[in-house]
């Protein structure tokens, strides 16, 4: 038996619970040129506002990432579907806050900065937030928009 929908508020608070437990997520990115949208696994770290990630800046997502300032990204499985678009701004390891790089390599169990691959960090900011399980929550699934949280606290 499928589970009754959830209330926006419901749904905003299995995002934030999803966003602090998973490590890994789906990152979708397309060149400014109109070439093939990219899409590949990378871990993160949420600091509770912005989704932290890492790859190589020479990879076609670190070019992508850097020349579009978007990407789109899909946590969970096809049946609990969290999907966040974003802006991006473009980090290199110097450039990390105090601590954010321990952080990063602590909750991801990966530390670019000991590779000698440069490797760039992207922090996304969440632009639109979606979450659904099933067609009945599909009508509802807007959970952000325009960076704005729509559930009421």
């Amino acid at each position: 038996m499928t589970e009754p929908a959830r209330t926006v508020k419901q749904r905003t608070q299995d995002t934030l619970r999803r966003l602090e437990q998973d490590v890994d997520v789906w990152v979708s990115t397309a060149a400014p040129d109109g070439a093939a949208p990219h899409l590949i696994p990378l871990s993160y770290l949420w600091d509770g506002t912005t989704v932290l990630l890492a790859t190589p800046g020479a990879s076609p997502t670190g070019r992508n990432l850097r020349a579009t300032g978007t990407v789109r990204l899909g946590f969970g499985p096809t049946r609990d579907v969290l999907m966040i678009e974003g802006t991006v701004e473009t980090l290199e390891a110097a450039e990390l806050p105090a601590g954010v790089g321990d952080a990063f390599a602590a909750r991801t169990g990966f530390d670019p900065r000991a590779l000698t691959t440069v490797y760039l960090y992207f922090r996304v900011t969440p632009r639109r937030v979606q979450a659904w399980r099933e067609a009945d929550e599909l009508a509802g699934r807007d959970l952000m928009r325009d960076g704005e949280w729509l559930a009421d606290d």
